[in-house]
C-alpha cells in the first residue's frame, strides 16, 4: 500500500492494556485487546500507533505499530501523569490525525480531534463502589474530556443513555460499539465437559456466576437466593475478589453448608468450559456498560437469568430470564424454575445461540472505524 492511501492516522491510547492475567485483565482489557486485534483488519487503509505500557499484553496485529512507554503505567498514578504529562507531548510531532483515547480520558492538553471510548458511570451510579481518590478522578477527568471530546464512544445504548442523562451531553456526538464474543464460546463436546467436570470435582447440575465480586454485582442477592433455594442446588462463583465485598461472610457460610463454591480467578481460556458445564448462568449485576458473561453464556448454550437492569436486557433480549436486581424471591423462581425445566432451557438455549451470532468483534471495530471517519475534522479540545 502506498503512502498516498493512507486518509487517516490514528493515534491510540491503550494503557489499560493488561500485562498479566487476573481478574483485572477481563472487562476492559478485553475490550482493548479485541478491537487492537481487529483494526488492521478491518481498515487497511488507516495507519494506527497504538501507546502501550511495558508490560501489557499486545496482541498479534500486523499493521499497528507499537509504542510501549518506558514509565510503569501499570502504577494508575504513573500512568495518570504520564497521559497528561509526557502523551501530548508525543501527539505534538504531529505524526496523527486523530485520538482514540480508549478508556475514559484524554490528555487535557491534546490539539488533535479526540475520541473516547466511555464504557460505563459506574463511578457516579454507583460511587460507593469506588475508593475516594479513583472515584473523583475519573469523574473529573472522564466529564472534562467528553465535553472536550469530537465524539464519544460507548458500548451499550443504556450507557450512551447514562452519558445524556447525567452529563447532558450532546446526544449527536456519542455512538454505540457493542463489545464482539469470541468464537472459542462455542457449544463444546460433552465428552470435554465431562472431563472438566471430573477435574474440579463439579456436580452435574449448578448455577454458575462470573465476575469480580464487588458490591455493583449483587451477589447478596443471589447469596440469598441460593440459600432459600429447596432443593439446593450449588452455586459456583468463578471470578476475582474485588474491592469491599460485604457479602464475604454470607458467601463462607454458604461454602460451609455446601451450597456454594468460590474458585477465585480462572484463566480466560477455561471460561468456556465453565459456561458449558453450568446448568445455567445467574447474573444478578444492578449495573453494567454491557455485561460479557451473559452473552459469552448464551454463545456456549447456556441459559441465563440476568437482572433486568441498566444494559442487561439489551445484551439478553429475548433469549433469558430477566428478574428485578432486588427481588430475592424472584430470583428463588426464577433459578428453580429453569432447574426444573428442561424443556425452557433447551428452547432459551436455541435462542441465546442465535442472540450471540448477532455480536461479532468484526462489527465492533466496523462501528468504531465509521465513528472515527465521521469525527476526524472535530476538534473540541480548543473550544
Amino acid at each position: 500500500m502506498s503512502s498516498h492511501s493512507i486518509r487517516i492516522r490514528i493515534a491510540l491510547n491503550a494503557q489499560l492494556l493488561a500485562g498479566e492475567a487476573s481478574y483485572r485483565s477481563a472487562g476492559i482489557h478485553r475490550y482493548i485487546y479485541e478491537v487492537l486485534r481487529h483494526l488492521p483488519r478491518v481498515a487497511s487503509d488507516l495507519a494506527f500507533t497504538a501507546f502501550i505500557g511495558p508490560r501489557s499484553l499486545a496482541p498479534e496485529a500486523p499493521g499497528i505499530r507499537w509504542v510501549r512507554t518506558t514509565w510503569p503505567t501499570h502504577r494508575p498514578l504513573v500512568r495518570i501523569l504520564w497521559e497528561q504529562l509526557a502523551l501530548p507531548l508525543l501527539l505534538a510531532r504531529g505524526e496523527w490525525d486523530l485520538l482514540h483515547a480508549m478508556a475514559f480520558v484524554a490528555p487535557l492538553a491534546v490539539r488533535l480531534p479526540v475520541v473516547v471510548t466511555v464504557y460505563d458511570l459506574s463511578f457516579v451510579r454507583h460511587p460507593e463502589a469506588f475508593r475516594a481518590w479513583n472515584r473523583i478522578y475519573l469523574r473529573l477527568f472522564t466529564r472534562l474530556t467528553c465535553w472536550r471530546a469530537a465524539g464519544i464512544l460507548t458500548i451499550s445504548q443504556a450507557a450512551r443513555e447514562d452519558l445524556i442523562r447525567l452529563w447532558k451531553l450532546p446526544p449527536e456526538r456519542i455512538g454505540v460499539a457493542y463489545p464482539g464474543v469470541d468464537p472459542r464460546f462455542r457449544p463444546l463436546p460433552e465428552k470435554e465437559v465431562g472431563a472438566f467436570r471430573a477435574r474440579y470435582g463439579l456436580p452435574d447440575s449448578f448455577v454458575l456466576y462470573v465476575g469480580t465480586l464487588e458490591p455493583r454485582k449483587n451477589l447478596g442477592v443471589l447469596l440469598e437466593a441460593i440459600a432459600r433455594l429447596s432443593p439446593p442446588v450449588p452455586l459456583i462463583l468463578v471470578g476475582g475478589r474485588g474491592w469491599k465485598p460485604a457479602f464475604l461472610s454470607r458467601l463462607r457460610a454458604l461454602e460451609q453448608e455446601g451450597r456454594a463454591r468460590w474458585i477465585g480467578f480462572v484463566p480466560e481460556a477455561e471460561l468456556p468450559l465453565w459456561y458449558n458445564a453450568a446448568t445455567l448462568l445467574a447474573y444478578p449485576s444492578r449495573y453494567e456498560g454491557f455485561g460479557m458473561p451473559p452473552l459469552e453464556a448464551m454463545a456456549c448454550g447456556t441459559p441465563v437469568i440476568a437482572a433486568r437492569a441498566s444494559s442487561l436486557p439489551e445484551v439478553v433480549g429475548e433469549a433469558g430470564l430477566l428478574v428485578d436486581p432486588d427481588d430475592v424471591e424472584g430470583w428463588v423462581e426464577g433459578i428453580r424454575t429453569l432447574l426444573r425445566d428442561g424443556a425452557l432451557r433447551d428452547m432459551l438455549r436455541a435462542r441465546g445461540l442465535a442472540r450471540a451470532r448477532q455480536f461479532s468483534w468484526e462489527a465492533t471495530v466496523k462501528a468504531i472505524v465509521a465513528f472515527y471517519k465521521m469525527n476526524r475534522g472535530n476538534s473540541r479540545g480548543n473550544s
